[in-house]
């Protein structure tokens, strides 16, 4: 006996890990039991905490016995000698796999809810169990985290057999294990308490992770092609974004307005991915034709979406429109286009009125926000609102003006902004599961 829980485990395996400290570290745990165990060496190295779901494939006769596993990513790893002593069909493997799969698609949707995994892209990944015994799930856990693009892999286990090693392959960089006996029996043999990890505990150790930590955001200088030109822009992106937000500024502003990007850090605290470019090249902003064509520059905000729908980084992400000023009438005019499948937009003291006949052509939820004092522009917004046929709202926020410049004005419209994309891009997510 070695281990009081998986809690003690965990705080025991972190003290091997402490060289770690300081890195660019993500922590995987393999649910349901190597999560709590996982979430002690995340906390102690500060660490983001995620899941790598692996699930194994028992022979049908003896499910207990390990044949193989498979990964996210599509990754497979099958034993052929305990197939071939098993008697194991073809039909039979396949048939137990895409069970399998099945299960980790439903684990996937029940652990991480709308997020994204973790991106794990040139990092130090430590994938962590409760302890090691046939080494085939191990082994799919280390190649999913390749296939994810991860720089280094450590396999961290609190217990493992006597030359465990060696049944990896050299799949991971580093191992660990707190201990390495010789009677190996089964991993409960080195608790005093080993009860399964139910569903809820999973859910709960990452959300306090989460909670703990904020995500951490990567912000990536960027080039957008459109046509001849390129844009330039900043994305930054959470771990495990729930989905990206274009900004689409006003006249005679760019990527680098501190309203927008005071929002734009917002929503990134949100959980949101931000995009944030110029619309027009620095030549073309001295041309005030070419300020207020509102067709063109909706044109360049719909061909920066395509292009992240593209991007490795964002793609499959649930994306909306943030526009400002005279940019929210080219959010709005992209989002009529009908091959647009934005999920939401948000226009701060817009001009949504620009969009003209548009639109009554936009299928996107819509929310106009304005404020109190900016009268011109409030009557603008409700003559402009009546004629949206989509799911739309007017927030007023009180005793603000046109550029939001009092006391907590603008932290109320990225709250507004942030729980609106929230709420719809969940939506979205789920509708593309289906």
């Amino acid at each position: 006996m070695y281990f009081a829980d998986r809690a003690d485990a965990g705080r025991r395996l972190a003290a091997r890990l402490g060289h770690l400290q300081g890195r660019d570290v993500v922590v995987l745990g393999l649910p349901r039991g190597g999560v709590p165990v996982a979430a002690e060496v995340a906390e102690a190295l500060g660490a983001p905490l995620d899941i790598c779901l692996v699930r194994k494939l028992g022979v049908p006769s003896r499910p207990e016995l390990a044949m193989g596993a498979v990964g996210e990513g599509g990754v497979r790893v099958v034993n052929e000698q305990v197939v071939r002593d098993a008697g194991v069909t073809g039909r039979d493997l396949a048939a137990v796999e895409e069970r399998e799969r099945a299960v980790m698609a439903e684990r996937a949707r029940l652990y991480r809810g709308s997020r994204r995994p973790v991106p794990l892209e040139g990092r130090t990944v430590v994938v962590v169990d409760d302890g090691l015994a046939t080494g085939a799930t191990a082994l799919a856990a280390c190649r999913a985290v390749r296939a994810g693009g991860a720089a280094r892999i450590v396999l961290a286990v609190p217990v493992a057999p006597h030359g465990w090693t060696a049944r990896l392959a050299g799949e991971a960089d580093e191992t660990v294990a707190v201990h390495a006996p010789e009677g190996f029996y089964a991993v409960g043999q080195f608790y005093r308490e080993f009860d399964q990890t139910p569903d809820a505990e999973v859910v709960d150790r990452l959300d306090r992770n989460r909670a703990a930590r904020g995500p951490a955001v990567r912000h990536t200088a960027v080039r957008i092609p459109v046509g001849d030109l390129e844009l330039r822009g900043d994305l930054a992106l959470p771990d495990g974004a729930a989905g990206l937000v274009l900004f689409a500024h006003g006249s005679g502003s760019g990527r680098h307005s501190p309203r927008n990007r005071a929002v734009a850090g917002a929503l990134n605290r949100a959980g949101l991915g931000t995009l944030l470019f110029d619309l027009l090249t620095e030549a073309e902003a001295a041309d005030r034709a070419r300020v207020f064509d509102t067709p063109l520059l909706a044109g360049r905000l719909g061909r920066a979406a395509a292009w992240s729908a593209g991007w490795p980084a964002t793609e499959g992400l649930p994306r909306g429109y943030f526009g400002a000023s005279t940019g929210a009438a080219a959010a709005l005019w992209a989002a009529a286009e009908p091959d647009d499948d934005v999920a939401a937009v948000v226009s701060r003291g817009g001009r949504p009125d620009l969009a003209g006949e548009r639109l009554a052509a936009v299928r996107a939820p819509t929310l106009l926000v304005v404020g109190g004092s900016d009268d011109l522009v409030l009557d603008l917004n409700r003559r402009a609102g009546a004629l949206l046929r989509c799911e739309s709202r007017l927030e007023v926020v009180p005793g603000a003006g046109h550029l939001f410049e009092e006391p907590g004005a603008l932290e109320e419209v990225a709250a507004l902004a942030a729980d609106w994309f929230t709420g719809r891009f969940g939506a979205a997510g789920n509708g593309r599961d289906q």
